[in-house]
């Protein structure tokens, strides 16, 4: 394939992204044995930067590998790999796996070096289309593993089941276990119901997001209605309104489910109140120019 001409970073390298190369027997490749973040850059300043890197330490700890660097380094290679792209809007994307080892084996290496690998592409925000209009999405029985709260490299039930999405000409698949809603193939669910929005609680099965943590915050710091909860699956059926949040589609509104409109099939007043708050506090991040 023709590599894009960005800058790329692979273990305290900066260099073309056809210029770098990771081992064949790296355990990312071999096992998907790894983890990620991916960090929604404005103007060039990151959002929730502490956020995100935190959320990468858990994950790193939950997978016993020890995290590479300290805060000020991260920090550092972030803020020089954004300067080195030519937009100012960027999705980085943070990829750590286990390193290269021989043998080949499932268990954890006696010793290995970690594979620190980053790159940057442009961030275009939700067309205003589908923030007017909403989008469309399908639902589906999760068949991932336990331990969603990991955000794990090994992304194939995610792929199959965001395809459905993409077969259906949709935006999302919206998923469910045990007739509870968890989340969608890759962004959070929440719903509105008689006023109140209601979002899953966090658990092994669903990856909290960050815009996930930011809607809350920004609901109880408006007073919106807020209930964390199981959410039933009849109740997504039923709902006035269902969002979707993730750092490249900050919020929108689901104005169709299975083919079926939820509600009148618009997006709901709560929607483009929570889509204003999450504009305001945006906008604000960007003025100050620091990580908010």
């Amino acid at each position: 394939m023709d590599f894009p001409p960005l800058v790329g970073f692979l273990n305290g390298r900066f260099a073309p992204l056809a210029d770098l190369q990771i081992s064949v027997l790296d355990r990312g490749f071999l096992f998907g044995d790894g983890v990620y973040e991916a960090i929604p850059v404005y103007n060039r300043h990151p959002l929730r930067l502490t956020e995100h890197l935190c959320r990468l330490a858990v994950s790193l700890a939950a997978i016993n590998m020890p995290n590479p660097y300290g805060e000020a380094e991260w920090l550092s290679f972030i803020h020089a790999l954004i300067q080195e792209q030519p937009f100012s809007d960027q999705s980085v994307y943070v990829q750590i796996t286990r390193g290269p080892a021989f043998p080949r084996n499932h268990a954890f290496p006696a010793t290995t070096e970690p594979t620190v690998f980053m790159f940057a592409d442009e961030l275009l925000p939700p067309s205003k289309e589908a923030v007017a209009n909403g989008v469309a999405a399908v639902s589906a029985t999760d068949i991932r593993w336990l331990q969603c709260n990991i955000k794990a490299i090994s992304l194939l039930a995610n792929v199959l089941l965001k395809q459905q999405a993409v077969d259906a000409g949709v935006a999302e698949t919206i998923l469910f276990r045990g007739g509870y809603l968890q989340e969608g193939a890759s962004s959070n669910i929440l719903i509105v119901k008689e006023g109140v929005l209601l979002a899953p609680p966090p658990s092994n099965l669903m990856l909290t997001g960050i815009t996930y943590d930011l809607v809350i915050e920004l609901a109880k710091q408006h007073n919106m209605p807020l209930e964390v909860r199981a959410i039933l699956q009849q109740e997504v059926l039923d709902a006035d309104e269902i969002w979707l949040t993730s750092s490249s589609k900050e919020v929108l509104a689901v104005v169709s489910l299975d083919g079926k409109p939820v509600a009148n099939g618009l997006p709901g007043p709560l929607y483009q109140m929570m889509y204003d708050y999450f504009q305001v506090f945006k906008n604000e991040a960007m003025r100050l120019g620091k990580d908010k």
